[in-house]
C-alpha cells in the first residue's frame, strides 16, 4: 500500500524525536522494543513475500550435477545434492517461501547411507533406470516421472542399481519451516543400512489400488500408507480426467496425491499435485496464499508470475510465492503438457491461513478454501 494509506488511523504513524529516540534506545538495552516501529512491516496490508518467482534450468544445471557426481563421493556429502536456492530467501537455504528443493545425483552401483529426521520429504524422478529407495523398511523402485515420500521421522536410504547410468531425482522438504520453528532432528542408522522387506513395493501393492481400501487394516500415522505413485497410473487418471471435465481456469486438469487411508495430503506440512495442460491451453491468472514449486514433467510452456514471463520445457523446475499472479500456457498446438508440484498448502490449511484470488477485469476476488 501506498505511504498515505499506511498514514492513515489505525496504522502507525508515529514520528521521530529525540526524545523517542533516546526510549528506543533504552527499550534496547532491556531486550525490548516499541511495536509501532515495526507494526506495519510486521502486519502488512496483504502477503509481501521475501522470495521472488524464479526458473531453474535443467539444461543448465545438469552439466554441474555431473561434475559434482565426479567431485565429491556419496558417504562424504550424505545426500550430493545441488541446491535450488532462491535469492530471497538464501539465510534460509529454500526454494521459495519456507520449502526446500535441489536435485540429487547419484552414481552407477551408489548407495546412500540410512538416516530419518524431523524434516519431511519427497521426490519426484527425473531420469535414470535403477533408482530405489528404503522408507522404514519398505523397499521402492522407482522410475522417470514417479513420485514417492519420505515422511517425517522415516528411517530412508537410496541407491541407484544401474550399472551404467546415474540417477537424477528431485528433492523436496520442509527444512526451512521445520527449522525456523526450531523442531529439527538428524539421525544416521546404526547399521548404517536398513533390512528391507522381502516384498518390494509393499506399500503400493498394499494401498495403490486406489479404487479399493484394505479391509481390516487401520492406519493410524498423519502421513499417507502409499509411499510411491507411479507415473503411468498418474498420467491415466490425468487423461481419464481430461475426458469428462475441462478442469480449473486456473490451472487446467489438476489432481492431488492423496494418502488413500483419509484422501487428504500426502504428508501433514507437505502436499503434490499433477495438472495437465491440453494442447494451447492458457489458464486465468489467480493468487493464493502458500508457496508452490512446479516441476516440468511433460512437455513446453510458458507462465507468467507477478507480470514476468517465464519460458519453460521438460524437466525445468520454476517457483510461485505465496500471494503472487501466476498463469500457465501449454505452447504446444498438438501434445499436452503435464507439472508436478509440491507446495505447503496442508500447514497453510491447518493454521487456516487460506485463501484465494481470481483476476478479473475489474480486479481480484477474495474467496477462502
Amino acid at each position: 500500500m501506498t505511504s498515505t494509506e499506511d498514514g492513515m488511523i489505525g496504522r502507525a504513524r508515529v514520528q521521530d524525536t529525540a526524545e523517542l529516540t533516546r526510549f528506543y534506545d533504552a527499550l534496547g538495552e532491556l531486550n525490548a522494543g516499541a511495536l509501532w516501529t515495526v507494526a506495519n512491516d510486521i502486519e502488512p496490508w496483504y502477503p509481501k513475500p521475501k522470495s521472488v518467482p524464479v526458473l531453474w534450468s535443467y539444461r543448465q544445471l545438469r552439466p554441474h550435477l555431473l561434475d559434482a557426481a565426479k567431485l565429491v563421493s556419496g558417504d562424504d556429502a550424505g545426500r550430493r545434492v545441488v541446491m535450488l536456492v532462491n535469492p530471497g530467501r538464501k539465510e534460509l537455504s529454500a526454494a521459495v517461501g519456507l520449502l526446500y528443493s535441489g536435485l540429487q545425483i547419484m552414481n552407477p552401483g551408489e548407495k546412500m547411507t540410512a538416516h530419518r529426521h524431523a524434516a519431511a520429504a519427497l521426490r519426484f524422478v527425473v531420469e535414470g533406470q535403477g533408482a530405489w529407495t528404503i522408507v522404514d523398511g519398505d523397499r521402492l523402485e522407482v522410475g522417470p516421472r514417479d513420485f514417492a515420500i519420505t515422511p517425517s521421522g522415516t528411517w530412508h536410504e537410496h541407491g541407484n542399481d544401474s550399472a551404467d547410468t546415474p540417477v537424477i531425482w528431485q528433492d523436496g522438504l520442509d527444512i526451512p519451516l521445520v527449522n525456523t520453528v526450531d523442531a529439527n532432528f538428524y539421525e544416521v542408522h546404526p547399521d548404517l543400512h536398513q533390512q528391507p522387506g522381502k516384498v518390494i513395493g509393499a506399500s503400493l501393492l498394499e494401498h495403490g489400488a486406489g479404487i479399493l481400501k484394505p479391509v481390516g487394516r487401520s492406519w493410524q500415522k498423519r502421513y499417507s500408507p502409499l509411499l510411491a505413485y507411479p507415473w503411468e497410473m498418474t498420467y491415466e487418471a490425468l487423461l481419464n480426467q481430461a475426458r469428462v471435465t475441462g478442469g480449473s481456469p486456473y490451472d487446467g486438469v489438476i489432481m492431488e496425491y492423496v494418502n488413500p487411508a483419509t484422501g487428504g495430503s500426502v504428508m501433514p506440512t507437505m502436499g503434490a499435485h499433477m495438472q495437465l495442460l491440453a494442447p494451447g491451453l492458457a489458464t486465468t491468472a489467480h493468487r493464493h496464499t502458500g508457496s508452490v514449486v512446479y516441476h516440468v514433467a511433460k512437455g513446453r510452456g510458458h507462465s507468467i508470475i507477478n507480470g514476468n514471463r517465464f519460458d519453460w520445457q521438460e524437466n525445468d523446475i520454476f517457483c510461485v510465492p505465496s500471494w503472487a499472479w501466476h498463469e500457465h500456457a501449454n505452447d504446444s498446438g498438438s501434445d499436452d503438457a503435464c507439472l508436478f508440484s509440491f507446495n505447503d498448502f496442508p500447514f497453510i490449511h491447518t493454521l487456516d491461513l487460506y485463501a484465494e484470488d481470481a483476476y478479473t477485469e475489474n480486479g481480484g476476488h477474495q474467496y477462502s478454501d
